[in-house]
Parts: structure tokens; sequence; C-alpha cells
């Protein structure tokens, strides 16, 4: 047997070819490194933004965060970067690792296993990120 590359696999490898040839540096791009250079936003503007604007009892931003990140677990975690960036908003807004990682674990019953441990594992690593960074 032969192994035929599916067209998605050879689209995917064009492409890659493309930039390459367009910008060198793109050999050594890392997604990952792109989402630190986006900031997290105060909890006092989520706030403002998402929510207490109207109601003054609403959801605060970390409570907002954490039913975010229980949403993109039900997904399947299939979002890397979201998943990331709304644990790292999640931080910033006063949650805690472990519920964070309570928030992910809860989703278990509703999304499976697998989906928990792909959130457990993307949870991880900013955890770990904002230990190497001392935040």
């Amino acid at each position: 047997m032969t192994d035929q590359k599916t067209p998605f696999q050879l689209m995917m490898e064009q492409a890659q070819e493309m930039s390459k040839s367009f910008n060198p540096a793109l050999d050594a791009f890392n997604p990952r490194q792109f989402e630190k250079m986006w900031p997290t936003m105060p909890k006092e503007f989520m706030e403002m933004s998402f929510g207490r604007g109207l109601s003054k009892e609403g959801l605060d931003a970390k409570t907002r965060l954490l039913i975010t990140l229980a949403g993109l677990t039900m997904q399947g975690a299939q979002a890397d970067t979201a998943v990331r960036m709304t644990v790292r908003h999640a931080l910033g807004a006063g949650a805690t690792n472990d519920e964070v990682a309570e928030t992910i674990a809860q989703m278990s019953m509703f999304a499976g296993i697998p989906a928990m441990t792909r959130a457990m594992e993307l949870a991880r690593e900013v955890m770990d990120d904002n230990e190497e960074s001392g935040a």
C-alpha cells in the first residue's frame, strides 16, 4: 500500500511552502508566542464591557470567564487559542488554578473525558507559563 496524502494534506503542504517562500522566518513561527502578545484585559474593563454595566448584580468577570471555559470544554476544547486565552483571562480576573481545574473537571460528565483532558492540558500550559513568569 502506498501512503497517499489527502487533498487537505497536499493543500496544507503547498500553503506552508508558499508561506516560507514569502517569508522564510515563518519556518520557525509559533502561534503560542503570538498569543502572548495579546494583552490580558483588566478585570474592571471586562466587567464594564461584558457585565455589571447594566446590572450591578450581574456576573463578575471571573464567573463569566469560568462559564466561557466550561462552554469551550463542552465543544471538545477544539480551539486551543480560545481555551488558553480564556484561562489566562480568568486567572487575571481572580480565578485560582483550582477553580479553573474544577470548572474543566465538571465538564467531564457532559463533554466526556477526552474533551476534559484536552482542556486540562491547555489550561496546564497557561498555568505553567504563569509560574515560569512569576505571574
